[in-house]
């Protein structure tokens, strides 16, 4: 009986959908005086259509207004893009 309960549960485990991490590059501004800013940002859509949809709120809120997802990609492509991001990266 337990090795029946551990297989279900073990069974169970695997079924569960595999979560990717997600982040996207963006670029934003604000206005008046205009301001400019290239980030990067966890986000839980992998396509740039849900990043956008994702982040225009969040830049907002800050005052910013989301100007265009350059791209959508996983942790591999985190390292590179710290520099440019500055203290924009991960921010939002």
């Amino acid at each position: 009986m337990k090795r029946l309960s551990l297989a279900i549960v073990l069974m169970a485990g695997l079924a569960l959908p595999a979560q990717a991490e997600c982040y996207a590059d963006y670029k934003a501004k604000q206005d008046a005086p205009l301001r400019l800013h290239y980030g990067v940002a966890q986000v839980s859509a992998c396509d740039r259509g849900g990043a956008e949809a994702e982040l225009a709120p969040r830049l907002a809120a800050d005052g910013w207004t989301l100007l265009n997802v350059l791209s959508t990609f996983g942790p591999e492509g985190l390292e590179e893009r710290k520099d440019s991001a500055g203290a924009y990266f991960l921010r939002y």
